[in-house]
Order: structure tokens, then C-alpha cells, then sequence
């Protein structure tokens, strides 16, 4: 198996843009007491909410996507054979609560703001990120909290464009010298042409207005994770895909500009892809099928993707790559998780 340094002296050798695909692996590897979906059942079953311990008791599991994907199959049975219109808006309003549950519970348990993240840490993971960027490459997360933000911010990671900016309000009265300049907040728009840093399942700090997608940001109002929970308790709720199977999530994805415009760069991604913590497990069929159609490319010229390098923590997780190394229309390497020092150095 690969270690981490091993790959990128491949990449390096090969001159070959290079991005990075990260599950919830690389949360975990920061603090797995917060971010490991065990963490996140054991905090919900802790809050003794009488509706999710129902559910997470009847169908016997800790993992929301498999809930959720219950939830989702059992609506599909309900509308095929014209079941009560009662006992569908109980499934359906079981789902958004599960969501909202475990939307509430990622954002408690999260850090309480970014300087509660170490330097030291922030600085290594930070070098880590970077050599992705200055390949020209993109990242992309299907994490929904708020490290990779607080990463790129803190560190002032060059090149890292997420797409947002700020549009000005009052062209036509400054131009005529009336009014001083007025400044959007941050909306999803002005970067889209040059955007290299992909939420691509949204995120708690991601909104649709309906108009715009928003970016929270902090403010004299108070540290993000306060102006988040503003919003959370306003009944306004960040982009963030929950369903629980591949084709539910690929159709969430595309009835939101935002998510398919990620999904759609992830589609044409060029060169070589590197995943930390991202395991391809039965939900993530569409994000194989986003890098087939990369893989696809008709021209042997950029973009097209050639390689796939995956991280693994275990010989478990590499017999499970090997298992759906067919999946893949590109070239498949396998490389040791652990040795890539993603928050720390060893």
C-alpha cells in the first residue's frame, strides 16, 4: 500500500493537476468524539427526543443515512400504492424532523469558533489543502460543519475560492456621485468562474434564500456558529443534503444551483483525484458516477480524469475498494489514510 508521501511524489513527478475529495473522515481525524456519527447518536439519544429514538430503535442502526434512506423508501411505497395522506405527512415530517435533529446536533457539538482550533493544526492541515490549490486543482467536501472554512480562513489559504463575493447594491447612484458604495453580503456569484472549493452536500454555513445562496459569516452580531443559530432558530436552514440513497441525494442536488454547479465540477475534474476519508460506501453511488463522467472525457487532452488515489484506514476499507475497483473508470490506487498527517505531524 501507498503512503501519503508516495503519492504525492507520483502526482509531483507527472506535473498533473491534482484535487482532493474528503468525506467524514477528515472531520473525524480532527476530533472522532465530535464528528463520528456515533458521536452524533449518542448526543441526539442524549436530548431523549422520543420521535428519533423511534426511529433509530425500529430499524436497529446508528447511522442516519441508513434512516434516512429508510424513510425515503418508505415514502416511495406509500405514494406507489395511494397510501393515507395521513400517514405519509407522518413519515415525511418524521424525515425534515430526523434532519433538523441532526442538523441541531452538528452545530452544538461543533467548536465554538475557529480560534478554539489549534494553530498548530490549523497551519498543518492548512499545508495539506495547499498542495491541491497550487496544482491549479479544486477541493471538494461532502462534510457539512464548518473546519474546511475555518481552515482556509484562518490560514488565509492562498488561492482558495469558494465562489462568493459581494455584488454592489447602488451602481447607477455612485456613478453618479449620490451615494457611497453599498455592499452585498456574501452571496454565491461573483467567483462561480474561478470557484476551486466545493461544498458539495452544503453545509451549516451555506443558505438558500430563495433569490440568493447566502454565506454566514461573522460579524459585530457575534461569532458564525451564533449567527447560524439565529437562523436554525428562525426555522431557516443551511443547503444540506441528507437523503439517504445515491439517487435521492443526486436529485437533491440538482433542484439546487449551487450543489449541481459543485456536482457539475466534480463531473469534468481534471488529472488525478486524492480522497482522505471518503470510504465510496452504498450511498455515494453518484459521486462515483460525477468521476466516471470526468473519466469519460472524449478528448485525451484536459480536463479528464486519469487516476483516483483512496485513502484507507484499514485492510477492511481496502478490501472494500478492491470489491468496487469496477466501479471505477479510471485508473485505481490505494494509499495508507493514516500517513497523510492531515492535523498533525508525525
Amino acid at each position: 500500500m501507498l503512503s501519503f508521501d508516495e503519492v504525492l511524489k507520483n502526482l509531483t513527478a507527472k506535473k498533473r493537476t491534482s484535487s482532493l475529495l474528503m468525506g467524514n473522515g477528515f472531520s473525524m481525524s480532527y476530533d472522532k468524539d465530535i464528528f463520528s456519527y456515533n458521536a452524533l447518536f449518542n448526543f441526539i439519544a442524549s436530548k431523549d427526543d422520543a420521535l428519533i429514538n423511534k426511529l433509530f430503535g425500529a430499524i436497529k442502526t446508528k447511522n442516519f443515512e441508513l434512516v434516512m434512506q429508510q424513510l425515503d423508501t418508505t415514502i416511495s411505497l406509500l405514494n406507489a400504492f395511494d397510501a393515507d395522506d395521513d400517514l405519509k405527512k407522518q413519515i415525511v415530517n418524521a424525515a425534515e424532523h430526523l434532519k433538523k435533529g441532526l442538523l441541531d446536533s452538528i452545530q452544538q457539538l461543533h467548536p465554538e469558533h475557529v480560534f478554539k482550533m489549534a494553530e498548530e493544526k490549523s497551519a498543518i492541515c492548512a499545508k495539506f489543502l495547499s498542495f491541491f490549490l497550487a496544482t491549479g486543482g479544486h477541493i471538494f467536501s461532502t462534510n457539512y460543519d464548518l473546519l474546511l472554512y475555518w481552515v482556509l480562513m484562518r490560514q488565509a489559504v492562498p488561492d482558495a475560492i469558494d465562489g462568493f463575493g459581494r455584488e454592489l447594491l447602488n451602481a447607477q447612484e455612485l456613478a453618479l456621485g449620490k451615494q457611497e458604495a453599498e455592499w452585498s453580503g456574501l452571496v454565491w456569484g461573483p467567483n462561480t468562474d474561478k470557484q476551486n472549493v466545493h461544498y458539495l452536500h452544503g453545509a451549516l454555513h451555506i443558505f438558500d434564500s430563495g433569490k440568493d445562496i447566502l454565506k454566514e459569516q461573522y460579524d459585530s452580531a457575534g461569532y458564525i456558529l451564533e449567527n447560524i443559530k439565529t437562523r436554525l432558530n428562525d426555522g431557516i436552514y443551511p443547503v444540506f443534503v441528507t437523503a439517504g440513497n445515491g439517487d435521492e441525494k443526486l436529485n437533491h442536488i440538482m433542484h439546487n444551483r449551487y450543489l449541481t454547479h459543485c456536482y457539475e465540477e466534480l463531473s469534468k475534474v481534471d488529472g488525478s483525484v486524492v480522497t482522505f476519508g471518503f470510504n465510496f460506501g452504498p450511498y455515494d453511488e453518484h459521486i462515483i458516477e460525477a468521476l466516471n463522467k470526468a473519466a469519460h472525457a472524449q478528448s485525451k487532452k484536459p480536463p479528464k480524469l486519469w487516476s483516483i488515489y483512496i485513502g484507507v484506514y484499514s485492510q477492511a476499507d481496502a478490501d472494500h475498494i478492491e470489491s468496487i475497483r469496477h466501479k471505477f473508470h479510471c485508473k485505481v490506487q490505494i494509499f495508507d489514510a493514516k500517513t497523510a498527517n492531515v492535523w498533525c505531524e508525525n
